[in-house]
């Protein structure tokens, strides 16, 4: 496999397999709903199209980066969204970077979103598929990120078999500048951050499945799955029949 590492401006075309990665928080947020039971998670362009699809139904869950915000249920915080009750509901995920790069990368005939606790499993789906060319999509950064390129490289080298030691990749995104800026976050007591943050989105490896991004109802919509006999680079995304396991 050839691995390419591009920023979200960089996209173009309609890639074979793109991993879309956001280690600090919506992917690692969106890893946590999946685990505690979520079914799907709707991504929205804007903030007005999240409002809209709540307004249309008002049984699904919005949430959003930065402060709390009234017209929105949740934050993209992994520790408060992990601590809700989601068996089986929907969620509309809203954020800068993360939403916005899935969006930007669907047209890829395989499209994965990962942070490093899906790491591990995002390559095994790699390494099933075996696609010529994965583009990486790092969406923090203008496309330098260090925490999402440090995942990046990580599930590159876990498709490859090149490494099983995520230390390495690990230490480089805690010295990131966004992880730095949650810390200061945390310290002035912003709203829409918690203290325990960051150490989830740097725990390697804690979720058996990864996360597929598929068209569905004129909406890209991520679902937790795995590789599925058969899966082929023009399949439209991860299938699994069963419910990611509960940490």
């Amino acid at each position: 496999m050839e691995h390419r590492f591009v920023g979200i401006d960089e996209l173009s075309g309609a890639p074979e397999a793109v991993v879309v990665v956001d280690v600090l928080r919506a992917f690692t947020t969106a890893a946590w709903a999946f685990a505690g039971g979520a079914e799907r998670i709707v991504l929205a362009g804007t903030l007005d199209e999240a409002r809209a699809l709540k307004s249309r139904r008002p049984d699904w869950i919005t949430l959003k980066d930065g402060p709390p915000a009234p017209d929105f249920d949740t934050v993209n915080s992994p520790a408060l969204v992990r601590s809700l009750d989601l068996a089986g509901r929907t969620l509309v995920q809203r954020t800068t970077h993360g939403t916005t790069g899935a969006l930007a990368a669907r047209n890829a005939a395989l499209l994965l979103c990962a942070g490093f606790t899906v790491a591990a499993a995002t390559a095994l789906v790699l390494t099933a598929v075996r696609p010529r060319r994965v583009t990486y999509v790092i969406t923090g950064g203008d496309g330098c990120a260090e925490e999402d390129l440090a995942c990046a490289r990580y599930i590159a080298d876990l498709a490859e078999g090149r490494t099983a030691d995520p230390a390495p990749y690990l230490r480089r995104a805690g010295g990131s500048a966004a992880a730095a800026e949650l810390a200061e976050g945390v310290r002035r007591g912003y709203r829409g951050i918690h203290p325990e943050d960051t150490a989830l989105c740097l725990e390697a490896d804690r979720h058996g499945f990864a996360m597929g991004a598929a068209l569905e109802d004129g909406h890209i919509v991520l679902r937790p799955g795995r590789a599925g006999p058969g899966t082929a680079p023009g399949s439209p995304r991860v299938t699994s029949p069963g419910v990611p396991p509960h940490p």
